[in-house]
Order: C-alpha cells, then structure tokens, then sequence
C-alpha cells in the first residue's frame, strides 16, 4: 500500500468533445457525473448510428460542454452555443465499437450544430440508462460493471508522473511538452513514480474504491491538439519506443478502471487515496 492524493478530475459529458475540469464529481458504476449528468452519456454518430470521435472529427476537440441540471451546452469558437434538449427524443440503436445500445436522439438543432461544426452528416444522442453496456469480463471479471459510451471502462486513470516522464522524453527529443488533456483521463493521482500506475490494483478515496483492469491502449486521438485541433505524429512516436505492449498491439498510457465500491459518493480533487498493488 502506498498514499497518493486525487489530482484532478475530469468529466467528458459528450463522447470526443472537450471535458470539464471539476474539482469535486459524482461517482457512479457508469463512472464519474457532475451536474447530473454522467461521463460520455452524449455521444456523436454518422448516419448509420454509428460513433464518431475525434478519429474521424478531429474539430469536435474544440467543441466545449457545459451542463446544468443534467441539461448540455454545446460551444465552439465562432459558432452561437447551443443549449441542447434534454428531455427524451426518439430512441434508436446505436452502435460503438461492438456493442449495439439504445440511445435518444437530441433533436435536429443539435444535429444540425454539429454538422456544421464538423463539416459531415452527425447526429447527437444520449444514452437510454434503462439499458446497460457491460464492460468486457475478460478484464471487469463477473463485477457486473458497465459503462455508458466510454471505449470500454468507466473510469481512465494516470500518474501525473507519467506525463513528466512522457514529456522529459519528448522535450530530449526537441518536441513541446503535452498537457494532460491530450489523454483524456477522468483521474489523475500525484505522489506515484511514473508509471506505476501499471501496476496498482485498487485505488481507495473514502468511501470510493477504484479497481484497475486494463492498460489503455493509445490511439491517434493522442496526436490531436485539443486546443486547436491540429493532428501530428506526437506522442505516438516517443511513446513507441519504450511503451509498446505486445498484448495489446500498441502502445499504452493509463489504466482503465471499474467502480468497485462508492456508487452515489462524491470524489474531490485533493483527496487523499491508498492504493494497493498486484505484480
């Protein structure tokens, strides 16, 4: 066991779009909330329902969001924000990555909002909480978590030392260093060497219990410059030579985790945690 202390909490209310730096969040099994609203309950698809990210939209980094009373502002710079309905509109199918889910549709404003911010046919919906989206019990076991539009876990955790070693690596290199947001975590824990984070089974912050699953395996999301979303070959290119993990085909940075205990607790940044390890 070890001490460590709760950084800073983010909460990404639209799948793709830009977070909210929160200093204190709700915790619930689908992972953190503010406002009422949960993390990726919004998520952006194409015509065919399908999800859309910053993969295919890299603008939708420039897209702020804001929430009230579980209600969503959708912003962007030269564009009026919009406050989106957030009473229940037509449900559909809706599919991202392998899993089909029920989802509500926002509404032809926000859709055509967003389609003009990202120059392609989108549409908006919310996730339908009478379903649930299981995580993969390859790695979430038989904990009976799920998620709502998150790739796979609810929770991204990093040590806010990985991103200074990240980043001495890249500045050796002559690149600029990366703020955090580059990531998109929900959890950053100060007072853990680099990289530990590999390792750690569980993460305790008051009544809430964080269990780690899964290496997160880093796409080119990673590569887009989430203040003006300009795509580059960073940090990609450092993170390969020394962080590619052969079980997963790719490099990883942070650890996906499950909410083991604490459904309906707040979690504050500068909380104090324990964390237990495994190897």
């Amino acid at each position: 066991m070890t001490d460590a202390v709760v950084e800073s909490l983010y909460v990404y209310p639209v799948k793709g779009c830009r977070g909210i730096d929160v200093a204190s969040a709700g915790v619930a099994t689908t992972g953190l909330m503010t406002a009422g609203a949960g993390d990726r309950e919004w998520m952006v698809v194409d015509g065919n329902g399908r999800f859309v990210t910053q993969r295919e939209h890299p603008q939708l980094a420039l897209v702020a969001t804001a929430v009230r009373d579980g209600a969503l502002t959708l912003s962007a710079p030269g564009r009026a924000p919009l406050a989106v309905d957030g009473r229940a509109g037509p449900a559909r199918d809706v599919v991202v990555w392998r899993s089909t889910v029920r989802a509500h549709d926002a509404g032809d404003a926000a859709a055509a909002w967003l389609s003009a911010h990202v120059g392609a046919d989108v549409r908006l919906v919310r996730f339908d909480r009478t379903g649930t989206r299981p995580c993969n019990p390859e790695y979430a076991g038989d904990s009976g978590a799920h998620t709502l539009f998150a790739d796979g876990y609810p929770v991204l955790v990093i040590g806010a030392a990985s991103l200074a070693d990240l980043n001495a690596r890249m500045t050796a290199r002559g690149f600029p260093e990366l703020p955090m947001n580059r990531f998109r975590p929900n959890v950053v824990l100060a007072g853990l060497p680099a990289f530990d984070e590999d390792h750690v089974d569980t993460i305790t912050a008051g009544d809430v219990v964080l269990r780690c699953v899964k290496p997160c395996t880093r796409c080119r999301v990673t590569t887009t410059d989430q203040a003006t979303a300009h795509v580059g070959q960073e940090p990609l290119r450092t993170l390969a030579g020394y962080r590619m993990d052969p079980r997963f085909d790719g490099v990883t940075f942070g650890v996906n985790a499950i909410v083991v205990a604490g459904d309906g607790a707040t979690l504050a940044a500068g909380a104090r945690a324990t964390v237990g390890y495994r190897f």
